[in-house]
């Protein structure tokens, strides 16, 4: 997943917005497609966040949330059918470093 620089109007609000990178969200989102994501809300299960990669900074990725537990959250791939990384191989994730994601946009207008 690539993570892209805001307009600088936008910079200063808890928002950011991601490039899907891989097949490991396959059939929910596609390579190529647009994320938008938020700072604020509660995480819950079933929803899309992207976090960072606990063991490489810089490296962001977009999971689902299967489980929450205080500040932390279990997260994991839709697509089984490719190898991936989520809380089966790293564990669970911080859930204050994660953005929500609220808007996906199309490939067609990527």
């Amino acid at each position: 997943m690539r993570s892209l620089p805001l307009p600088h109007f936008a910079r200063s609000r808890p928002l950011r917005r991601f490039v899907v990178a891989d097949r490991s969200m396959e059939p929910t989102l596609e390579e190529g497609q647009g994320l938008i994501g938020v700072r604020f809300g509660a995480a819950r299960s079933g929803q899309l966040r992207t976090f960072e990669h606990p063991d490489r900074p810089g490296f962001w990725l977009v999971k689902r949330v299967t489980a929450v537990s205080g500040d932390s959250m279990i997260v994991e791939s839709d697509n089984a059918d490719v190898a991936t990384a989520d809380s089966n191989t790293f564990g669970p994730v911080d859930v204050r470093d994660s953005y929500r994601v609220v808007l996906r946009v199309p490939r067609r207008w990527m």
